[in-house]
């Protein structure tokens, strides 16, 4: 059976694998995927990630033993898409998470979207 929401299928799967203590996870390879995995990597939530030919493989961050992640949540669902104006890009936790969101110039962290003054579709909240 077909994954309905892909982005959605990672995030879980990193959820899983940090509430399990696993140091890395593997999810299927797409352009997207790699974006946000990028990010992810550059905002300092994990160590690294390792695209092959069909696979992306994300190496977990860990401090003092507990995941870096405490959280992440998918925003944007299939059944009901939400879209912000360059204005409205949530802050969130204070400043010490990050919001992800799809826009014409590509994927984005909220902050970059922010100084881009570009919105987009709201695809997840990590912190």
């Amino acid at each position: 059976m077909p994954v309905v929401d892909p982005i959605a299928d990672m995030l879980t799967r990193i959820r899983n694998a940090y509430t399990a203590l696993h140091k890395d996870v593997n999810v299927p390879l797409s352009k997207s995927k790699l974006e946000i995995a990028n990010i992810l990597k550059r905002e300092g939530f994990i160590t690294d990630y390792l695209p092959s030919e069909r696979e992306l493989k994300i190496k977990l961050k860990y401090f003092k033993g507990k995941p870096v992640i405490k959280g992440l949540t998918k925003v944007s669902k299939p059944g009901r898409r939400v879209y912000v104006k360059a204005d409205e890009i949530p802050n969130v936790r204070n400043g010490l998470g990050i919001c992800i969101l799809s826009t014409s110039q590509g994927i984005l962290e909220g902050k970059e979207a922010k100084q881009k003054r570009v919105g987009g579709e709201l695809i997840c909240e990590i912190w």
